[in-house]
């Protein structure tokens, strides 16, 4: 699931190094994040625009290296320009919503990522950093720039909404009381 929430303080220092023009060191920040900001962005918008909205991001990163300061770690910097570069990628696009019911043959997965890109815009973005990516709430609350408490409330009403889609859809084994 990417890189380990353990190494935010050699990724922030493989940033600052970049920044500095180590280009080694930007090769490895690249390697190092590239996974956890494409999968961000796929659940954000699309796998058919993650991969040009992942460029985007970076080259939009590559700018502002020289100026990052390390004042949070270089991931939630990172996954912050992320979120930002897919905001305006769904204010591009008219329909920017999924369609939330399953079509033949789909598996259960593919369903279960239509209905986490139908969610909400906050919610998706709290769920998707914590419960996708791994990060921690801390973490997460930097990247969507709110409090704590604010991301762990939307990680429960996602799971809430979640759940309601499943049962309406008629999956087996799902409740609203879960876990």
């Amino acid at each position: 699931m990417g890189v380990a929430r353990s190494d935010d303080t050699w990724i922030t220092a493989l940033a600052l190094a970049a920044g500095a023009g180590d280009h080694i060191a930007l090769t490895t920040f690249i390697r190092a994040t590239q996974r956890d900001v494409y999968h961000f962005l796929a659940y954000l918008c699309a796998d058919d625009v993650a991969g040009n909205l992942t460029q985007e991001t970076y080259l939009r990163a590559f700018r502002s290296l020289p100026t990052f300061t390390g004042h949070s770690s270089a991931r939630s910097w990172l996954l912050s320009i992320a979120r930002r570069v897919a905001v305006n990628q769904i204010r591009r696009v008219s329909d920017p919503a999924a369609s939330t019911q399953p079509r033949s043959g789909w598996e259960e997965g593919a369903v279960l990522r239509e209905l986490v890109t139908g969610l909400e815009a906050d919610r998706r973005d709290a769920f998707v950093l914590t419960q996708v990516l791994g990060l921690d709430y801390a973490t997460a609350a930097e990247v969507c720039e709110c409090p704590v408490d604010t991301v762990r409330s939307r990680v429960a009403r996602a799971r809430e909404d979640l759940v309601r889609a499943m049962n309406h859809l008629g999956w087996p084994g799902r409740s609203t009381t879960g876990p």
